[in-house]
């Protein structure tokens, strides 16, 4: 039987989006396609997202994951 996706709202979309633009990001920075300055503009939507107070399984899963890649960002936009 299929896995049924949670029902979808507005803190859910954000935190699947930064989630999914982390590895853009370190893509664009890699291959110089992507200045620093807009992957700091990126990186701080991201940033924005981690505000969200949640309860749900899901949701702690995909924060963990951008604090994760932000930590990653902020060595590679150091460098």
């Amino acid at each position: 039987m299929a896995k049924s996706l949670p029902l979808a709202s507005p803190e859910l979309n954000r935190l699947r989006a930064a989630a999914g633009l982390i590895p853009i990001i370190e893509s664009g920075l890699a291959d110089s396609s992507l200045s620093s300055e807009r992957a700091a503009v990126m990186a701080s939507f991201c940033e924005w997202t981690l505000d969200i107070k949640t309860a749900d399984t899901d949701s702690l899963k995909l924060i963990e994951s951008i604090r994760q890649g932000l930590e990653r960002l902020k060595v590679l936009l150091t460098t």
